[in-house]
């Protein structure tokens, strides 16, 4: 290692922001660390290979190693490295020989390299990791980089869509960009490739309103990945959470990500991140020491009390980062802030969120983390979803999140595939999940919005999939198949996988329709996944994490062929009526309940033979048909007012034949108009008399609508 240079002239500098900050002057460094005795920032050429010097820091206040040094510019290349105590039995992982990456820093360069050097024991010693590793690790780690954070935005003013007109559109900005025809080869697979019109002027024909990306901060493949030849496609495993992934990039400048955000806002459509504060790929106490481990292991990590060494493992990953602590804390609030007022994003989803919101009690809906986001001016302004479940004690928490957030509903993906699959009792389940879930979101005056709705995400099966194949055909992940859930609630339609048969194609392509319709013509939030549009596959892969490659890529020729086009424009026809009807999407939870000033229930649940649906129905395992008429008049608020929105049946037939299903009455001259049937292709209106029967084809989704 080179000796220590401490050529520049340091000046003490300040405690805050955290992190390495542009002055205009120099460059002031920021470093928490409870339990360091110094802290060195090194700093290397522009190939990020040699280091040029080694600075400690000379000001510890309030837990933060702190100094400035003057005449560095944007662009220069650092690493850190924390001096303290290794005594992993204390909980304690300090090891200097090891370059570290600022858990502030706002961009990386280089890749890392993964070998024995990365891991503050030595790897093979008897003594496992109460052992002591003195080889340098900087020649395999990428190296941190100071940014320059002027960009000129030509949108100043954010999308903010009302979550009651949300539709959201779960997307890979790799995969959604790698064989587009309008992207140029320079730009796939990058944000540069996503910026463009021609790429997101069909995501805006397409009705959605609020983009989310799967994770683009920076993420590193593991190890046992890349020995098989693959990658960590998805990037559930963050370890910057102020940077961008270079692969997605073309250089360390972060305003081509800003442009692209800059340009879907020119769109009107918001742009949601996916991301990772539950863990870290450093692991367990076998894991490498990249970051944190290295900086303040005891702080950074939930650890077991009476056994310091270990970690606890909420998450399956081997760590779970601790925000218990309020630095830790911090810097995820800090983070958040930053994605926010500084790249103009306009929202969040959190993966296995209950985790952010346990303390050592367990989950706690009034913890520390989520009691930040509710009093931040700036969180509590933008859209924030959780994934509420986690692997620990009590992790599954749908509907247990405060007032404020938005929950992913697996409840409503589950339902709805087993009531089109065909399985018997699923008629109460299937009438909670269409509105919005009232059972689990109707309290603290939350909203319909909070349940996120959806049938397929990018865990999982693809819609296409779902109607295609019985089980999981995950063979190129390499795990002989034992990887991804087997319980898919998914129905092949009488043939496993790819085939020619036209009835079996014709009853896949009704099937799609039927979930898609169910989804955007329900209460709540939708969220779509990206290329269920057209019906993308993926073979049958539910748990394509570690897949870039065809699997995962968006095939655009399926998407112009007939079959792809048809069923895009049956989903914007959906999006359009959800769009223009406020009946769909309430922002009160229907009660059913039976209004004096518009003398109509906001909500029936009729039988086939016109009536309301008895107990007797309810009960019966056999009910696949029945439908929900939604008063147009009935008030949209708690004001007593009526409302003067057109009214809307639909009509669900999950039986595989023909049912004979009897049309509400409505006022005098007032006809239905039929505006969905799933069994016709394309869509076309018609009407139709009230009181008359109407023969529902079976396993089809109708909908109607009539004026006030």
């Amino acid at each position: 290692m080179p000796a220590p240079v401490t050529s520049h002239a340091l000046e003490e500098g300040a405690p805050h922001p955290l992190g390495a900050t542009y002055t205009g002057r120099g460059v002031n460094f920021a470093v928490f660390s409870a339990h360091a005795t110094k802290v060195q920032v090194c700093l290397y050429d522009d190939a990020g290979t040699t280091e040029t010097a080694c600075i400690t820091l000379p000001e510890y206040t309030d837990e933060v190693w702190h100094g400035f040094v003057p005449g560095l510019e944007p662009g220069t290349r650092y690493g850190l490295r924390v001096h303290g105590p290794y005594e992993p039995e204390q909980g304690h992982r300090f090891n200097h020989h090891k370059l570290l990456l600022d858990p502030y820093a706002k961009a990386h360069m280089g890749e890392l390299q993964w070998g024995p050097e990365l891991f503050g024991y030595t790897v093979g010693h008897p003594d496992g990791d109460l052992s002591f590793d003195e080889r340098d690790s900087a020649p395999f780690m990428p190296k941190c980089v100071v940014v320059d954070s002027r960009y000129q935005w030509t949108q100043t003013d954010a999308p903010r869509v009302p979550w009651n007109q949300t539709v959201f559109y779960e997307t890979h900005v790799r995969g959604f960009t790698m064989k587009h025809p309008k992207v140029p080869e320079l730009f796939r697979g990058t944000f540069a490739g996503l910026a463009l019109d021609d790429v997101i002027g069909p995501i805006k024909e397409l009705g959605v309103t609020s983009v989310e990306l799967l994770p683009v901060q920076m993420f590193l493949n593991q190890p046992f990945l890349t020995e098989k030849g693959l990658t960590n496609y998805w990037g559930y495993d963050t370890i910057g959470f102020f940077a961008l992934d270079q692969r997605y990039m073309d250089g360390p400048n972060i305003d081509e990500f800003k442009n692209m955000v800059d340009r879907f806002h020119a769109h009107g459509l918001e742009v949601i991140m996916d991301v990772v504060y539950n863990h870290t790929p450093e692991g367990n106490e076998m894991g490498p020491t990249i970051s944190f481990k290295g900086i303040d292991n005891a702080s950074y990590y939930r650890l077991l009390p009476d056994q310091p060494r270990y970690y606890i493992n909420d998450t399956g990953t081997g760590n779970t980062v601790n925000l218990s602590h309020p630095r830790v804390l911090q810097m995820v609030t800090d983070s958040l802030r930053y994605w926010v007022t500084e790249m103009h994003v306009d929202g969040f989803r959190f993966d296995l969120a209950t985790i952010l919101a346990r303390e050592p009690h367990g989950f706690d809906e009034g913890g520390g983390f989520l009691d930040s986001c509710r009093q931040d001016p700036v969180l509590s302004s933008v859209k924030l979803i959780a994934e509420p479940w986690d692997i620990g004690p009590g992790g599954y928490q749908v509907g247990g999140f405060p007032p404020g957030w938005a929950e992913w509903n697996d409840q409503f993906r589950d339902t709805v595939r087993a009531f089109w699959k065909g399985d018997e009792a699923m008629a109460p389940a299937l009438a909670q999940c269409v509105t919005a879930s009232s059972d689990r979101f109707n309290k603290r005056g939350r909203r319909p919005w909070a349940s996120v709705n959806f049938i397929t995400a990018h865990d999982g099966f693809t819609l296409a999939d779902t109607t295609s194949y019985n089980e999981k055909h995950n063979d190129a992940n390499n795990e002989g198949n034992r990887d991804g859930h087997s319980d898919n609630r998914s129905w092949n339609c009488g043939v496993e996988g790819p085939t020619d048969d036209p009835e079996v194609l014709a009853l896949r392509a009704r099937q799609q329709r039927n979930m898609l319709a169910t989804l955007l013509l329900s209460q709540g939030t939708p969220m779509l996944l990206a290329g269920d549009e057209f019906a993308r596959t993926q073979q049958g892969n539910n748990n394509a994490y570690c897949q870039d490659s065809d699997i995962s890529w968006f095939d655009w020729e399926a998407a112009s062929a007939p079959a792809g086009r048809s069923l895009t424009v049956f989903t914007q026809h959906l999006t359009h009526l959800r769009h223009t009807l406020p009946v769909l999407r309430r922002n009160r939870f229907l009660t059913g309940q039976f209004s004096e000033a518009a003398q109509v229930k906001d909500s029936t649940w009729l039988a086939p033979d016109g009536n309301e649906m008895d107990e007797a129905h309810w009960t019966d395992p056999q009910t696949r048909c029945f439908g929900l008429l939604l008063e147009g008049t009935a008030p949209a608020s708690s004001l007593p007012q009526p409302a003067a929105d057109d009214s809307v049946l639909l009509v669900f037939n999950a039986w595989e034949g023909a049912i004979d299903f009897v049309l509400p009455p409505r006022a005098e001259g007032k006809s239905w108009k039929r505006v969905i049937d799933t069994a016709l292709d394309p869509q076309e209106d018609a009407d139709f008399q009230p009181g008359h029967g109407y023969t529902v084809t079976g396993r089809s989704l109708l909908m109607f609508t009539c004026q006030p």
